[in-house]
């Protein structure tokens, strides 16, 4: 279950949500993803420390199989932030808060 600020995209919500005008930071995940479950609260962080200036947001990649097949995703846990609806930063595997952090910043 995600924090309160991190949003659950499916087929329906998330071209919408890559309309914002702000950077949105997407999670691409499965439930039986160890790792993905490990960078989870990483996740929860980042969405809690930048409310009000990103979008955060996961994609389960088993529900969500067109939408991960868009963005080749391979492995994961991927996260992409993407700006102005086009991906900005791409990163695979575990991934340190910091990193993402700063690759929000730099966007913002």
């Amino acid at each position: 279950m995600p924090a309160a600020n991190v949003r659950e995209f499916n087929a329906g919500s998330f071209d919408e949500a890559l309309a914002s005008a702000q950077p949105v930071l997407v999670d691409f995940w499965a439930e039986w993803c160890m790792p993905c479950k490990i960078l989870a609260p990483t996740i929860d962080e980042i969405a809690d420390q930048f409310e009000g200036r990103a979008t955060v947001g996961k994609v389960d990649i088993d529900a969500n199989q067109d939408i991960a097949m868009k963005f080749g995703i391979s492995a994961i846990p991927t996260v992409i932030i993407f700006k102005d609806g086009k991906p900005a930063k791409k990163f695979v595997g575990l991934t340190k808060k910091e990193d993402l952090a700063a690759a929000l910043e730099e966007l913002a």
